[in-house]
């Protein structure tokens, strides 16, 4: 593996641990909201299944189109790409409401 490879893997791997960290957040204030009852937690689970299947949807698509490119890094960069910004979202505006 040559030193671009190598790089660029680093970097998907460290991002790849990032989102998965941020994720976790995101699921610790999610359950939070829900255990809470009401509106507020039928409400955020709504949200978050249609976010899922949304997600899915798109991330197949971008596989079924060739977007997402020919090797497993590409893929997974596609991934994370796709992803991050969705995760960091759902983590600023869950923090906003806590």
């Amino acid at each position: 593996m040559d030193q671009r490879s190598l790089r660029a893997w680093a970097t998907a791997g460290v991002d790849l641990w990032m989102l998965g960290a941020e994720a976790a957040s995101v699921v610790s204030l999610r359950m939070t909201r829900i255990a809470s009852g009401g509106f507020d937690a039928v409400e955020e689970v709504e949200m978050m299944m249609t976010e899922k299947a949304v997600a899915a949807v798109e991330l197949q698509s971008r596989y079924m189109t060739g977007a997402i490119g020919l090797s497993p890094l590409s893929a997974l960069q596609c991934f994370i790409e796709l992803y991050h910004p969705k995760v960091a979202a759902n983590n600023k505006r869950l923090r906003v409401h806590t």
